[in-house]
C-alpha cells in the first residue's frame, strides 16, 4: 500500500464562500468545459447536455447547465433547442457540427437571466460570439415596475 506522509496541523482549511445562488442577470463570458448526449426521461427523444464554465469576473469558476431537447416528440420543443444550438454555433464560428466536442473550450458570450418557473436556477437566452458581435440578438428581459399590470394596460 503507497505511504503519504501529511500533518493537517500545519494547514488552515480554507473556507468555502462559493455561492449556489443564482447568477444576477446579465451578460457573461464563458466556454463549453464538457457535453453530453442524453435520452430523454420518457426515453422518446434525446437532449444534449452542455457544461459551462464561466470565465471571467466574480463570478468566474461557477458552472451553468443547458439542455437542448434535439430530438423529441414535440416538434416545438425540438425547433427552440435546434435553433438555440445554431445560435450557440454561430457565437462559436462552428458551421458543421460532428460532435458535441466540437463545441469545447471556445470562448462566448451568454445573456443569463433566472428562470421563470424555478427562481432558484438561471437559464440562458441567448449566445454571442466573444469579440462581441452578436449572432443573434439577444431578447433583454422586461423589467419590472413593481406592478402587476401588463405594460400595454392603460392605467
Amino acid at each position: 500500500m503507497p505511504t503519504f506522509q501529511f500533518d493537517a496541523s500545519e494547514f488552515s482549511p480554507q473556507s468555502s464562500n462559493r455561492s449556489y445562488e443564482p447568477l444576477e442577470r446579465g451578460m457573461y463570458e464563458g466556454i463549453i468545459i464538457d457535453s453530453s448526449i442524453k435520452e430523454t426521461k420518457a426515453g422518446t427523444g434525446e437532449y444534449i447536455e452542455l457544461v459551462i464554465q464561466v470565465t471571467d469576473g466574480v463570478h468566474s469558476g461557477r458552472r451553468l447547465w443547458e439542455r437542448l431537447n434535439v430530438s423529441n416528440p414535440n416538434k416545438t420543443a425540438e425547433d427552440i433547442a435546434r435553433s438555440q444550438l445554431a445560435m450557440l454555433c454561430q457565437a462559436l464560428g462552428v458551421t458543421k457540427l460532428t460532435q458535441t466536442e466540437d463545441l469545447h473550450d471556445k470562448p462566448f458570450l451568454m445573456q443569463v437571466d433566472i428562470d421563470r418557473k424555478d427562481p432558484s436556477r438561471n437559464r440562458i437566452m441567448g449566445y454571442q460570439a466573444a469579440g462581441g458581435k452578436a449572432s443573434a440578438p439577444a431578447t433583454p428581459a422586461p423589467k419590472s415596475n413593481g406592478s402587476s399590470a401588463r405594460p400595454w394596460a392603460k392605467g
